[in-house]
């Protein structure tokens, strides 16, 4: 199992968000969490990564307990969170900020080279020596995702990676998670687009009201009109 969450409860000061949620990922799956604005996805993220820690429960990665870890030394363990707001250092030039991201980890060779990267992310090359600040919406979020690739994770977090994109942006953006599961990254992506998520993901959790509330495949779901309609407003 590459990362189980064993029914974690996280609180934002005295409000409890998350309620035992629970997930388990496999190693190269894409996995996708769903569900209506504010019902815990980005928390579930957060909690995993160390940013809002859980006052209860477990989190496990590839067997050794991450629960209550710095996000720094988490993110040196493999795993690399993309944000939903971006984050990009917007007068900073594109190849500025993937060099703030570059990083290989220890006892390993570096994967994502700069060569590497601009062939996933041909835009980013094209732009390379633009400030951040004055990329499209989807431009920012293929840096961000490729920031991210240059610390070499093999997990990858996602923070609605659609979320405010143009059709044809998120496409393209469709198409580079496509390639980066053949390179075998793992990733977890929360998402509202069941349309982008039932393209691009092997399996689906629903949360609402900071509880899980379904599990399945994305063919499960689709053939579940029961459950998007309760969960999802689809």
């Amino acid at each position: 199992m590459e990362l189980e969450v064993d029914r974690i409860n996280t609180f934002y000061g005295l409000s409890h968000i998350l309620f035992d949620v629970s997930l388990k990922i496999q190693k190269a799956e894409v996995v996708v969490l769903l569900g209506r604005n504010g019902a815990g996805k980005t928390t579930t993220l957060r909690s995993i990564m160390g940013l809002t820690p859980p006052k209860s429960g477990a989190i496990t990665f590839r067997g050794e307990d991450i629960t209550g870890l710095p996000p720094y030394k988490i993110a040196r363990m493999g795993i690399g969170f993309v944000p939903e707001d971006r984050l990009i250092f917007p007068d900073l030039t594109v190849a500025a900020n993937l060099d703030v991201g570059r990083r290989s980890r220890p006892n390993q060779g570096k994967k994502w080279t700069l060569e590497r990267i601009y062939q996933l992310f041909p835009v980013l090359e094209k732009f390379s020596d633009r400030r951040g600040g004055t990329l499209s919406g989807g431009e920012q979020q293929m840096l961000t995702i490729a920031r991210t690739l240059m610390g070499d994770p093999s997990f990858l977090l996602l923070d609605e990676p659609s979320e405010g994109l143009a059709p044809l942006m998120v496409r393209m953006l469709g198409e580079t998670l496509d390639l980066i599961k053949v390179e075998g990254m793992t990733i977890l992506l929360s998402e509202q687009n069941i349309k982008f998520a039932s393209k691009h993901s092997d399996r689906a959790y629903i949360v609402d009201n900071g509880a899980i509330k379904y599990e399945g495949t994305m063919a499960q779901l689709e053939r579940d009109e029961e459950v998007k309609k309760r969960y999802l407003a689809v």
